[in-house]
């Protein structure tokens, strides 16, 4: 799950930006989170990294909001 101040890393590991918040999402049954992420990785459906205890957590920047009911 994502957590304020993780990295945030593309596909070569390189540092793109950090997480503001994160946490879990019941509807989702996984952890969401918002993260500051520099150009391009601004696009929708770019796919990101956050480092997690040693393994690399694969993400994809999505517009808000992350559940439409």
């Amino acid at each position: 799950m994502p957590r304020h101040h993780y990295e945030v890393v593309d596909a070569e590991g390189k540092v793109v930006g950090h997480v503001t918040s994160g946490t879990m999402s019941p509807m989702l049954k996984k952890g969401i989170g918002m993260a500051y992420v520099t150009k391009p990785y601004w696009k929708e459906g770019a796919e990101i990294y956050i480092p997690i205890r040693g393994k690399s957590a694969k993400a994809v920047i999505t517009r808000t909001p992350f559940y439409k009911g």
